[in-house]
């Protein structure tokens, strides 16, 4: 265990970062982590199935991408709108903010806005004449290590093939993988979290302990929370399944139907309450995310299990392969 931020390091050539899709969802590599051994085996994800045992619950989240990256008229400003405080007011981020403080007007799609306030984290509250449309203004944000511009095929591939509820500035990737039939055949629940730019903000403190996550809003079905209630062994799909899994768990004790938010931040030595097998990406150097994956497998052998990735030639990051972590 450590709370150093450069003990959760690792070195990543450019080349083995996924900037598009696989042709197919499903055809992605899987490195499988046996916790209690300490083994590591090289799999498909078509055999994900494969791993699930009898009382397994699958736990997904069905957050739906919006295409939150806005340009202005004039091509002066970029905004990531972030959460409609109201009708046609948003909470932003703006590049670049100097030309955004108070008082300021940006005009988008011919709709005139005003910066209303400046918040202590650096976004912008924008308030604007009619109600923005994201679906005829904007473009999917995808994050910036793919060094792109979102493309057609985006607007099918960085959405999960179950995602219902509109809301999330990044896609939840542990779910990219799934098709309609690998879902049929395993039991599964659904959860909502609004995946948020902040998870793709950097651990900047020397000690981990020192960052402070942001907020998520999630929703708990009641459908959900009586399956998870019923099921013998949870397998979450991604970190932000687990993050709200191990939130309410923390807070209550127990999972309930309920729409709430979260900060938690899951790092070593995290006792996990709820979440018995993790399917995820391959995460950034120095990331919330593989403080958070360490957490549930061990930072050592996480971290060995990222260079024999290395060696392997895994894609990583969104678009990349995946890993499954189990007992």
């Amino acid at each position: 265990m450590s709370l150093f931020t450069n003990d959760y390091d690792y070195p990543l050539p450019e080349s083995f970062i996924a900037r598009h899709p696989l042709p197919h969802r499903d055809a992605s590599r899987m490195m499988v982590l046996r916790r209690a051994e300490q083994r590591i085996e090289h799999r498909g994800f078509q055999e994900f199935a494969s791993f699930l045992r009898e009382g397994d619950l699958v736990v997904l989240n069905d957050t739906k991408v919006v295409p939150a990256r806005v340009f202005s008229d004039d091509g002066k400003i970029e905004l990531l709108f972030l959460e409609q405080l109201g009708g046609a007011t948003w909470k932003c981020m703006v590049n670049p903010g100097r030309k955004m403080r108070p008082g300021a007007k940006v005009v988008v799609a011919g709709n005139e806005g005003e910066v209303i306030d400046l918040l202590p984290d650096g976004e912008r509250v924008v308030s604007f004449q009619t109600p923005v449309d994201l679906d005829k203004v904007g473009r999917l944000a995808l994050p910036p290590y793919m060094r792109r511009q979102s493309e057609e095929e985006d607007k099918r591939r960085y959405q999960t093939v179950f995602a219902s509820n509109p809301g999330a500035i990044a896609a939840p990737t542990a779910g990219l993988h799934f098709t309609p039939g690998i879902l049929r055949g395993i039991s599964h629940a659904f959860i909502t979290l609004h995946v948020g730019a902040g998870t793709f903000r950097p651990v900047q403190t020397d000690r981990i302990t020192g960052h402070r996550m942001h907020s998520e809003r999630f929703a708990i079905p009641e459908e959900a929370a009586a399956k998870i209630h019923a099921a013998k062994r949870i397998v979450a799909v991604g970190t932000t399944v687990t993050r709200v899994l191990e939130s309410c768990m923390a807070r209550e004790g127990k999972i309930r139907a309920q729409e709430n938010a979260t900060d938690i931040f899951i790092h070593p030595p995290h006792e996990f309450r709820i979440v018995r097998a993790l399917l995820t990406n391959f995460h950034l150097p120095k990331s919330t995310l593989l403080m958070l994956v360490s957490a549930f497998a061990g930072r050592e052998f996480v971290l060995k299990a990222y260079a024999e990735a290395i060696r392997e030639k895994y894609r990583f990051y969104s678009y990349g392969d995946c890993m499954l972590i189990t007992d």
